[in-house]
């Protein structure tokens, strides 16, 4: 098993992305995934900034992948789906079914994100025969069902890569709201972009002060960073191809297989449990 870096879902300055991303040239991690995920109105980098992150990678020897917007509410927005998929160099990571369907149509091969809802064998089936090369294991599904697809699905090299989002907060919802921009009185065409003065997204707590969810504009995310680096060894005897790191600051974590989750951590939806759960299995 490999370690992946997921999509930055934050927004952070330019100056700030480019140093993080040289950092991460220099690192051991092999498989890279850039691209806005979240919102289209981050504008703090552009196509060609991406594609120039993603040269810079791949000359450092590292695997590339272009990831797509999860939620997609414009025509403008699918022109520059288009545009992605369409880019000659590098897969792309479809996080809806839009971006499923053109690179389907143009025969590029992709990577389905943890957004796209597969829930069987029969549907990872259906898309590796569209073209799909690797799936990212839905976030709030268990080590019990993907052991089952797995089975289901046969050995390599018949199968599609799988990938699961082992360390970083859940991504686990997306709305046409802004609930960032709500927070601060501002509407959604006016937002101001506001979002940059959260670097790990906004915490939500109940009235009892208890971390409940996470605000990254208009998505949702865990209050607690999931970390299922325990569960390393357990992945890798399964079969699992890729441990996804999402990033949340300018350093990469160092991962300690050895370490349980801390109070502030989170494990459950892998063991079949509430997804804010903490167990050592």
């Amino acid at each position: 098993m490999k370690t992946s870096l997921g999509p930055l879902l934050y927004c952070w300055e330019k100056d700030k992305v480019s140093d993080f991303y040289q950092h991460v040239a220099q690192s051991d991690i092999e498989l890279v995934y850039l691209g806005e995920a979240v919102c289209s109105r981050r504008r703090e980098l552009k196509s060609s900034d991406y594609l120039e992150l993603a040269r810079m990678l791949k000359s450092s020897g590292k695997q590339v992948v272009l990831s797509t917007l999860a939620l997609i509410e414009a025509a403008g927005e699918l022109s520059e789906l288009k545009k992605q998929v369409n880019n000659g160099e590098f897969m792309i990571e479809a996080n809806d079914m839009a971006a499923v369907g053109y690179a389907r149509e143009a025969g590029v091969p992709f990577v389905c994100g943890p957004h796209i809802n597969l829930y069987n064998a029969a549907s990872i089936q259906k898309l590796a025969d569209w073209g799909m090369q690797r799936f990212v294991m839905p976030i709030e599904l268990s080590k019990d069902w993907l052991a089952k697809v797995l089975e289901q699905l046969g050995g390599k090299p018949q199968r599609p890569e799988v990938e699961v989002l082992g360390h970083g907060h859940l991504p686990l919802a997306h709305s046409a709201r802004c609930f960032t921009a709500r927070h601060k009185g501002l509407a959604k065409d006016g937002c101001q972009t506001i979002c940059r003065e959260h670097s790990k997204g906004l915490l939500v707590q109940t009235q009892e002060s208890q971390p409940l969810l996470r605000l990254n504009g208009i998505q949702t995310q865990s209050a607690a960073c999931v970390n299922l680096a325990g569960q390393w060894a357990e992945m890798q005897a399964m079969g699992v191809d890729w441990f996804r790191i999402s990033p949340a600051s300018a350093t990469l974590p160092t991962l300690d297989i050895q370490t349980p989750v801390t109070a502030d951590e989170c494990n459950g939806y892998w063991f079949g449990e509430a997804g804010f759960s903490r167990t050592t299995g």
